[in-house]
Protein backbone atom coordinates (compact mmCIF):
# COMPACT_ATOMS: atom_id res chain seq x y z
CA UNK A 1 0.00 0.00 0.00
CA UNK A 2 1.29 3.41 -0.88
CA UNK A 3 0.48 6.60 0.95
CA UNK A 4 -2.64 7.18 -1.95
CA UNK A 5 -4.40 4.03 -1.21
CA UNK A 6 -3.89 4.55 3.18
CA UNK A 7 -5.93 7.93 2.01
CA UNK A 8 -8.14 5.46 0.60
CA UNK A 9 -8.50 3.26 3.01
CA UNK A 10 -9.20 5.86 6.05
CA UNK A 11 -11.22 8.33 3.90
CA UNK A 12 -9.02 11.02 3.73
CA UNK A 13 -7.78 13.00 1.13
CA UNK A 14 -4.57 15.43 2.68
CA UNK A 15 -3.84 18.66 1.44
CA UNK A 16 -0.20 18.71 2.90
CA UNK A 17 1.05 15.06 1.67
CA UNK A 18 4.48 15.26 3.84
CA UNK A 19 2.27 15.43 7.27
CA UNK A 20 1.19 12.00 6.31
CA UNK A 21 4.59 10.81 5.11
CA UNK A 22 5.84 12.18 8.73
CA UNK A 23 3.13 10.27 10.42
CA UNK A 24 4.92 7.13 9.73
CA UNK A 25 8.80 8.11 10.11
CA UNK A 26 10.01 6.33 13.12
CA UNK A 27 13.18 8.30 14.73
CA UNK A 28 14.94 5.32 14.22
CA UNK A 29 15.04 5.33 10.54
CA UNK A 30 16.37 9.57 10.97
CA UNK A 31 19.22 8.22 12.81
CA UNK A 32 20.25 5.66 9.94
CA UNK A 33 18.78 8.29 7.43
CA UNK A 34 20.29 12.03 8.53
CA UNK A 35 21.00 13.06 4.84
CA UNK A 36 17.40 12.53 3.46
CA UNK A 37 16.09 15.87 5.74
CA UNK A 38 13.12 14.46 7.51
CA UNK A 39 11.27 14.30 10.48
CA UNK A 40 10.07 11.90 12.96
CA UNK A 41 6.40 11.48 13.90
CA UNK A 42 7.36 12.14 17.96
CA UNK A 43 5.75 15.56 17.54
CA UNK A 44 2.81 14.25 15.73
CA UNK A 45 2.33 11.68 17.98
CA UNK A 46 1.92 14.20 20.80
CA UNK A 47 -0.68 15.91 19.76
CA UNK A 48 -2.92 13.32 18.47
CA UNK A 49 -2.31 11.75 21.42
CA UNK A 50 -4.19 14.84 23.03
CA UNK A 51 -6.58 14.62 20.36
CA UNK A 52 -7.49 11.26 20.73
CA UNK A 53 -8.10 11.44 24.54
CA UNK A 54 -10.51 14.36 23.86
CA UNK A 55 -12.75 12.89 21.14
CA UNK A 56 -12.88 9.68 23.45
CA UNK A 57 -13.75 11.19 26.28
CA UNK A 58 -15.95 12.99 25.33
CA UNK A 59 -17.60 9.86 23.24
CA UNK A 60 -17.52 7.86 26.44
CA UNK A 61 -19.00 10.82 28.78
CA UNK A 62 -22.01 11.15 26.34
CA UNK A 63 -22.38 7.20 25.88
CA UNK A 64 -22.47 6.17 29.32
CA UNK A 65 -24.42 9.44 30.99
CA UNK A 66 -24.53 7.21 34.46
CA UNK A 67 -21.05 5.63 34.61
CA UNK A 68 -18.69 7.36 37.49
CA UNK A 69 -15.55 8.97 36.72
CA UNK A 70 -12.72 6.01 37.50
CA UNK A 71 -14.98 3.18 35.24
CA UNK A 72 -14.95 5.91 32.60
CA UNK A 73 -11.37 6.27 32.86
CA UNK A 74 -10.77 2.53 32.94
CA UNK A 75 -12.84 2.41 29.61
CA UNK A 76 -10.95 4.59 28.26
CA UNK A 77 -7.72 3.49 28.97
CA UNK A 78 -8.66 0.22 27.10
CA UNK A 79 -9.91 1.77 24.11
CA UNK A 80 -6.68 3.48 23.48
CA UNK A 81 -4.02 1.19 25.01
CA UNK A 82 -1.27 -0.37 23.00
CA UNK A 83 -2.87 -3.73 21.52
CA UNK A 84 -6.23 -1.73 20.73
CA UNK A 85 -4.22 0.98 18.73
CA UNK A 86 -1.77 -1.20 17.36
CA UNK A 87 -4.30 -3.86 16.21
CA UNK A 88 -6.26 -0.99 14.57
CA UNK A 89 -3.13 0.99 12.78
CA UNK A 90 -2.20 -2.66 11.67
CA UNK A 91 -5.72 -3.25 10.02
CA UNK A 92 -5.24 -0.09 8.04
CA UNK A 93 -2.08 -1.32 6.38
CA UNK A 94 0.08 1.18 8.61
CA UNK A 95 2.74 -1.36 9.43
CA UNK A 96 3.31 -1.68 5.58
CA UNK A 97 3.88 2.20 5.52
CA UNK A 98 6.80 2.86 8.88
CA UNK A 99 10.20 3.75 7.69
CA UNK A 100 12.50 1.95 10.58
CA UNK A 101 15.78 1.53 11.20
CA UNK A 102 17.29 -2.16 9.80
CA UNK A 103 17.15 -3.44 13.59
CA UNK A 104 13.22 -1.91 14.14
CA UNK A 105 12.60 -3.17 10.92
CA UNK A 106 13.72 -7.07 12.05
CA UNK A 107 11.41 -6.66 15.00
CA UNK A 108 8.13 -8.02 15.29
CA UNK A 109 6.81 -8.00 18.58
CA UNK A 110 6.26 -5.91 20.96
CA UNK A 111 8.56 -3.59 20.77
CA UNK A 112 6.65 -3.36 16.90
CA UNK A 113 2.89 -3.01 18.55
CA UNK A 114 4.49 0.22 20.49
CA UNK A 115 5.62 1.69 17.25
CA UNK A 116 2.27 1.19 15.62
CA UNK A 117 0.15 2.59 18.24
CA UNK A 118 2.32 5.68 18.02
CA UNK A 119 2.00 5.68 14.53
CA UNK A 120 -2.20 5.85 14.86
CA UNK A 121 -1.84 8.66 17.00
CA UNK A 122 0.25 10.56 14.53
CA UNK A 123 -1.90 10.02 12.15
CA UNK A 124 -4.47 11.73 14.49
CA UNK A 125 -2.22 14.44 14.93
CA UNK A 126 -1.41 14.56 11.31
CA UNK A 127 -5.01 14.52 10.23
CA UNK A 128 -6.06 17.45 12.90
CA UNK A 129 -3.02 19.64 11.22
CA UNK A 130 -4.52 19.06 7.67
CA UNK A 131 -8.30 18.99 8.20
CA UNK A 132 -9.10 20.01 11.36
CA UNK A 133 -10.78 18.13 14.76
CA UNK A 134 -13.87 17.05 13.05
CA UNK A 135 -11.72 15.26 10.40
CA UNK A 136 -9.99 13.80 13.19
CA UNK A 137 -12.54 13.04 14.89
CA UNK A 138 -14.27 11.30 12.07
CA UNK A 139 -11.44 8.77 12.10
CA UNK A 140 -11.19 8.06 15.71
CA UNK A 141 -14.98 7.07 15.25
CA UNK A 142 -14.50 5.29 12.20
CA UNK A 143 -11.92 3.05 13.80
CA UNK A 144 -11.96 2.45 16.93
CA UNK A 145 -15.84 3.63 18.66
CA UNK A 146 -17.28 -0.03 17.75
CA UNK A 147 -14.55 -1.89 19.93
CA UNK A 148 -16.00 -0.43 23.28
CA UNK A 149 -19.04 -2.71 22.68
CA UNK A 150 -17.31 -5.87 22.70
CA UNK A 151 -14.99 -4.33 26.02
CA UNK A 152 -17.93 -3.54 27.93
CA UNK A 153 -19.51 -6.83 27.33
CA UNK A 154 -16.45 -8.80 28.53
CA UNK A 155 -15.52 -6.30 31.01
CA UNK A 156 -11.89 -6.02 29.37
CA UNK A 157 -11.66 -2.70 30.84
CA UNK A 158 -11.12 -4.36 34.56
CA UNK A 159 -7.85 -3.70 35.85
CA UNK A 160 -6.06 -6.65 35.19
CA UNK A 161 -3.63 -6.61 38.20
CA UNK A 162 -6.50 -6.10 40.33
CA UNK A 163 -8.42 -9.28 38.90
CA UNK A 164 -5.50 -11.51 39.09
CA UNK A 165 -4.61 -10.64 42.93
CA UNK A 166 -8.32 -11.22 43.33
CA UNK A 167 -8.41 -14.63 41.57
CA UNK A 168 -5.12 -15.30 42.83
CA UNK A 169 -6.00 -15.22 46.85
CA UNK A 170 -9.51 -16.84 46.05
CA UNK A 171 -7.96 -19.74 44.91
CA UNK A 172 -4.42 -19.95 45.98
CA UNK A 173 -4.30 -17.78 48.74
CA UNK A 174 -1.05 -15.31 47.58
CA UNK A 175 -0.70 -12.29 46.49
CA UNK A 176 0.89 -11.73 43.11
CA UNK A 177 4.06 -10.47 42.59
CA UNK A 178 5.57 -8.38 40.37
CA UNK A 179 9.31 -8.25 39.01
CA UNK A 180 11.36 -6.16 36.45
CA UNK A 181 13.52 -8.51 34.68
CA UNK A 182 14.95 -5.74 31.69
CA UNK A 183 14.93 -1.93 30.80
CA UNK A 184 15.93 -1.63 27.10
CA UNK A 185 15.92 1.24 24.53
CA UNK A 186 17.50 4.84 25.71
CA UNK A 187 15.72 7.22 28.42
CA UNK A 188 12.91 8.71 26.46
CA UNK A 189 11.62 5.44 24.53
CA UNK A 190 12.33 2.87 27.90
CA UNK A 191 10.72 -0.46 27.22
CA UNK A 192 10.33 -2.01 30.59
CA UNK A 193 9.83 -6.31 30.76
CA UNK A 194 8.66 -7.29 34.26
CA UNK A 195 7.29 -10.58 35.66
CA UNK A 196 4.52 -11.52 37.23
CA UNK A 197 5.39 -14.55 40.42
CA UNK A 198 2.84 -17.10 42.32
CA UNK A 199 5.31 -17.86 45.32
CA UNK A 200 8.34 -17.27 43.81
CA UNK A 201 7.10 -19.25 40.30
CA UNK A 202 7.54 -16.99 37.39
CA UNK A 203 3.74 -16.83 35.33
CA UNK A 204 4.00 -14.61 32.56
CA UNK A 205 6.01 -11.60 31.50
CA UNK A 206 4.71 -8.53 29.69
CA UNK A 207 6.89 -5.17 28.19
CA UNK A 208 5.75 -1.88 28.38
CA UNK A 209 6.58 1.74 28.36
CA UNK A 210 6.00 1.96 32.04
CA UNK A 211 6.72 -0.07 34.54
CA UNK A 212 2.66 -0.11 35.69
CA UNK A 213 2.14 -0.92 31.69
CA UNK A 214 4.43 -3.60 31.65
CA UNK A 215 2.83 -4.88 35.10
CA UNK A 216 -0.80 -4.82 33.49
CA UNK A 217 0.29 -6.55 30.26
CA UNK A 218 1.87 -9.76 32.44
CA UNK A 219 -1.19 -9.78 34.64
CA UNK A 220 -3.18 -10.50 31.33
CA UNK A 221 -1.24 -12.75 30.28
CA UNK A 222 -0.86 -14.69 33.46
CA UNK A 223 -4.78 -14.67 33.54
CA UNK A 224 -4.93 -16.34 30.24
CA UNK A 225 -2.06 -18.61 31.39
CA UNK A 226 -4.29 -19.68 33.81
CA UNK A 227 -7.57 -19.76 31.88
CA UNK A 228 -9.17 -17.44 34.39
Amino acid sequence: MDLNGFEKEIGVNFNNKGLLKQAFIHRSYINENKGEGLEHNERLEFLGDAVLELVVTNFLFNKYPKKPEGELTSLRSALVNTTTLSKTASSLGANDLLHLSKGEGRDTGRARQFILANTYEAIVGAIYLDQGYDSAKGFIENTIFHLIDEIVDKELWKDAKSRLQELAQEKFSLTPNYKVSKEEGPDHNRIFTVGVYFGGKLVAEGRGESKQEAQQEAANKALEVKGW
